[in-house]
């Protein structure tokens, strides 16, 4: 069991969740979430997870949180990506781009490679 944000009921995992989810949204984007703490939790910017989290529990409803874990996931599911493989098209990039993307990654190839003579 979670908690339902009050606000835009987002379920949340415990009170300490529900306390950063509200504060979080409230400094990111003010909106609703900012004016209900501001009603419901006074000084809430000043106030640590634990505190807030106290106060803002009273004013939620429980509801069902569904946790995931890696071992619920199918088989097959890879994390890994082959180091050479891009996340993106980097043939979209102008030839700056491109330089700096290769000075980057022969940097990092570089790092890689003294972390390995560290560790002989």
């Amino acid at each position: 069991m979670g908690y339902a944000c009050p606000v835009c009921e987002t379920p949340q995992r415990d009170a300490d969740h529900l306390a950063d989810h509200l504060a979080f949204t409230a400094m990111l984007h003010g909106d609703a979430h900012e004016q209900w703490l501001d009603e419901h939790a006074p000084g809430w910017g000043e106030a640590g997870t634990d505190e807030l989290a106290s106060v803002v529990v009273d004013h939620a409803d429980e509801t069902t949180y569904d946790e995931v874990f890696e071992e619920s996931v199918p088989d097959g599911h890879d994390h890994e990506r082959s180091p050479r493989t891009p996340t993106f098209d980097d043939g979209d990039l102008d030839a700056d781009a491109q330089r700096a993307l290769a000075e980057a990654r022969e940097m990092t190839r570089t790092m890689l490679g003294a972390d390995d003579d560290n560790k002989a």
